[in-house]
């Protein structure tokens, strides 16, 4: 079940995973993972515990150097390639836990992130002059995840909401067109979600490609085009929801399990 996209607004990949592995010492972590993301989509990646979607985030973010295959961003192998580099080519990601600054300020946190991007140096002691570009930048972001009132609130007290919005907008700040969400909704409240997924439909509408784990099943399959389903370390499918979803193989080898 692992078919191209339907030919349409996506042309050519965004990224490229060619036979994905990983293994550690004796265990096999991923098995020969290959998928293609096209330019501007929306995938979900979803699976058991310890199916490896985190694993396979590492490796194309570069936590995780894999033992085998490759990952190509816009057409470019960067398997070997460094975390900046593979910034510098338009790859970003949020994690599972909150990375934010807790004792500075919202503008500052997305301000430092649009200084790293600008090559200009991300101590939050230097000031910006007004207009200065990396604050102009963090304006527009903040604005962009609904957070401009919250501009000058301490992040620390900020709702684990409001701090997930925050981190998307310092990704943003760095200017990636291929977005890796590594559980957005882990942790946020209920009354949170729907500004989230909001704020991810609107990263997403700007032409932006992401992919998405997340176990809030309702809200992945909301949001995404296709899903890769992930079982002990290999692709089992990779669809569209409604085809996925009514997959007799990804029933019992995740759904079932789920239940």
């Amino acid at each position: 079940m692992n078919q191209p996209a339907p030919a349409g607004t996506h042309t050519s990949p965004a990224l490229a995973l060619h036979g994905i592995s990983l293994q550690i010492g004796g265990a096999q972590i991923l098995r020969g993972v290959t998928l293609s993301v096209n330019r501007a989509e929306m995938i979900g990646v979803i699976g058991p515990n310890g199916a490896g979607k985190t694993t396979l985030f590492n490796i194309i973010s570069g936590v995780v150097t894999p033992t085998g295959g490759r990952v190509e961003v816009e057409g470019t192998d960067v398997t070997t390639l460094s975390i900046p580099r593979r910034a510098r080519l338009g790859l970003g990601r949020t994690f599972q836990t909150s990375s934010v600054f807790q004792t500075l300020s919202a503008h500052e946190n997305v301000r430092l992130a649009a200084q790293a991007k600008l090559g200009r140096a991300t101590s939050p002691f230097v000031f910006p002059r007004r207009g200065d570009a990396a604050s102009t930048i963090a304006d527009e972001k903040l604005d962009e995840v609904g957070l401009a009132h919250h501009a000058q609130t301490i992040s620390g007290v900020l709702s684990h909401g409001d701090k997930r919005k925050l981190e998307i907008a310092m990704l943003l700040a760095t200017d990636p067109q291929v977005i890796l969400l590594d559980e957005p909704m882990a942790g946020v409240g209920s009354g949170d979600v729907p500004g989230l997924v909001e704020v991810i439909r609107r990263v997403h509408r700007g032409g932006r490609t992401v992919l998405l784990v997340e176990h809030h099943m309702e809200v992945l399959l909301g949001l995404v085009e296709r899903v890769a389903v992930l079982h002990h370390g290999e692709l089992l499918a990779f669809d569209s929801p409604d085809v996925v979803m009514n997959d007799a193989t990804v029933k019992q080898a995740y759904l079932g399990s789920a239940a």
